[in-house]
């Protein structure tokens, strides 16, 4: 097999913008499949509504494209049905942290084996632009358009708080230490989180001066920093930076399924 076995090649080419990142997640993503030799038939793909959820319609698997905010919804449902299956979500920065934030919230605090990909351009790409809870301050959207005033959200540290047993940050203009890092975070028994940073160059780099993808790209690169290099610094060298690697990884903390499991035995009267 080769990684393009996990493509629906008769259903490209893809309806994402030139220059978009998600496609470098998205290909990210079948190689670790294919790392792992996973089987096609073993892996649930699960994606909600936004640019990110067209990811369902190109993934050669069992595939669900789901309501807005939902995909960990129904991915829990599948996973509480089949616990055997890979259960993949990829959702968006709106998709997940937004409409979606609740069940983004309780599903690592249940630490269900779901792998959970968001995909965090700062922005509601797909409908013209909308300001995200990840859009940065003073960054002008359709709707913010004097800027932004929110604090946005720092996927990481909300990981973390609501119990996610494996969290890690990587960036599309690092496309092989993304698949690294996806593919360790398949291999993690519990809940985990992968925070992809990608640009949206048109509905949020052309309102600020950073309206093709090279420039935006440019522009991601200068703001990361790897965690290795990051601790050499002084707190003020990485104020305004987005650290990347591994942040989080539990690998004590029981799996949900399991004890959903052992609670069905002991309530058949296997006590």
């Amino acid at each position: 097999m080769s990684y393009m076995d996990y493509v629906r090649t008769f259903k490209l080419p893809h309806s994402w913008c030139p220059g978009c990142g998600i496609g470098t997640i998205m290909q990210a993503i079948v190689r670790a499949f294919d790392a792992l030799k996973w089987k096609n038939e073993d892996i649930a793909f699960i994606t909600g509504i936004g640019c990110s959820g067209r990811m369902s319609t190109y993934i050669n698997t069992n595939t669900m494209h789901t309501t807005h905010g939902r995909p960990l919804a129904f991915a829990t449902g599948i996973k509480l049905a089949r616990p055997e299956k890979h259960v993949v979500v990829v959702s968006g920065d709106g998709d997940a942290l937004a409409i979606g934030g609740n069940h983004f919230i309780h599903a690592a605090r249940r630490n269900i084996d779901i792998k959970l990909i968001i995909i965090n351009n700062s922005v509601y790409g797909m409908t013209g632009g909308q300001v995200s809870p990840t859009t940065p301050q003073r960054f002008r959207t359709q709707t913010t358009p004097y800027g932004n005033i929110e604090p946005n959200f720092d996927v990481v540290k909300l990981a973390i708080a609501a119990g996610a047993t494996f969290v890690a940050r990587e960036s599309v203009t690092r496309p092989r230490n993304l698949e690294k890092l996806i593919e360790k975070s398949f291999q993690h028994k519990g809940f985990s989180v992968v925070e992809a940073i990608s640009n949206c160059h048109i509905n949020l780099g052309r309102r600020n001066k950073l309206k093709d993808q090279i420039t935006m790209l440019r522009w991601i690169n200068d703001r990361i920093i790897p965690m290795n290099v990051a601790r050499r610094k002084k707190p003020e060298e990485i104020k305004d930076k987005i650290i990347l690697g591994i942040f989080h990884e539990d690998k004590e903390r029981r799996e949900y399924t399991e004890l959903y499991d052992e609670l069905i035995q002991w309530a058949g009267g296997d006590k």
